[in-house]
């Protein structure tokens, strides 16, 4: 395993963070090739929330106060839009992805037992643990209705894959906080799972919506998987910077028993007794808030950070390697952007 320089600071605060102007450049210029489409995508994921039920409608409206900057939907139309002209199958497969991907949100805060989600109380803590299930139930439910009218039985096949492999995830993640090994391996299955095929759902379907070859569709398939690898190893990178902006405190993932890619390389490469006590006490949830932050400080000093923006980095060339060898066009140019704005993100 390579070893990482102990420079934190200036390393860490010039690669993690971007101003907000210069995101907000970067957004409109990864929409400007598909500013109609995401108008279209817009109006027929409202619609497609839509109820005459007063407590369901209460729920969506809270959820849909977090709607984000729809970068899932974006890629979708993005990929689309690469190899073809936007079809209502790939803003169906669009609509289908985000709902099963909000769904998904909804049942891991009942599962973590999470009061908070980017900032905002989670639908387990404001309503309670039965309205959360059957809302994110509604959500997955309206997901399949909306595979369905993409009348391509290969999308279907990719919104049901993604279902199991989001649950399957979640079910690995939950099993790893009993293994007494920190392995990077088990890591990655874990975020191919719950995060990577999520993107790589987007593009696959994408592709296929368009009905290109199968040989194009698997290169779109490869290049969502790489760029949800960075997305995550970015959120975790987060979890050890305190920022208001990201919406959860430092340490959260600990607090929940998570031991990510920082963590992991600093306690296979410093073999640190008292570290290995700490994150067998996160493993069994009897670390206390100082014992995390101490172990926090422990992984900065101890170039965990600098390791996971270096892998981060070397997901975001195998994704740019991809796009390399397509034309130059207005599209491919807004792909870039996105990779580099997952990457350069503040939050």
């Amino acid at each position: 395993m390579v070893k990482v320089q102990k420079n934190t600071v200036l390393t860490v605060l010039l690669l993690l963070l971007c101003s907000n102007s210069v995101c907000m450049d970067s957004l409109s210029l990864i929409k400007s090739p598909i500013t109609t489409e995401l108008e279209d995508f817009k109006n027929l994921f409202d619609s497609s929330l839509s109820s005459s039920n007063l407590l369901l409608n209460n729920v969506i409206a809270h959820i849909r106060q977090r709607n984000g900057k729809m970068m899932r939907p974006i890629l979708v139309l993005l990929v689309a839009k690469l190899y073809g002209e936007i079809k209502p199958a790939t803003l169906h497969a669009a609509v289908s992805l985000e709902l099963l991907h909000t769904a998904s949100l909804v049942h891991d805060d009942v599962v973590d037992e999470s009061t908070e989600r980017r900032g905002q109380l989670s639908v387990n803590a404001i309503f309670n643990n039965k309205v959360a299930v059957l809302v994110g139930d509604f959500l997955l439910a309206t997901s399949l209705v909306h595979a369905e009218r993409t009348r391509n039985h290969d999308i279907i096949g990719v919104v049901a894959c993604l279902g199991q492999d989001l649950a399957e995830g979640e079910i690995l993640q939950l099993s790893n906080v009993s293994n007494r090994e920190y392995s990077e391996t088990i890591y990655f299955d874990v975020i191919r799972k719950k995060t990577a095929a999520l993107f790589a759902a987007c593009t696959k379907a994408a592709a296929l919506s368009v009905e290109i070859t199968d040989e194009k569709a698997e290169f779109a398939r490869l290049f969502g998987e790489n760029i949800g690898i960075c997305f995550q190893i970015k959120d975790d990178i987060f979890d050890y910077f305190e920022s208001k902006e990201i919406g959860k405190p430092t340490g959260n993932d600990m607090l929940e028993g998570k031991l990510t890619l920082p963590a992991l390389y600093v306690l296979n490469t410093t073999n640190d007794a008292w570290a290995q006590e700490m994150a067998l006490k996160v493993k069994d949830g009897t670390a206390t808030v100082d014992e995390i932050a101490r172990l926090i400080e422990f992984i900065k000093q101890n170039g965990g950070i600098e390791y996971a923006i270096k892998v981060m980095y070397e997901y975001k060339e195998r994704a740019l390697d991809l796009l390399r060898i397509l034309p130059d066009s207005a599209v491919k140019t807004a792909l870039i952007t996105y990779v580099d704005y997952v990457v350069d993100r503040d939050k």
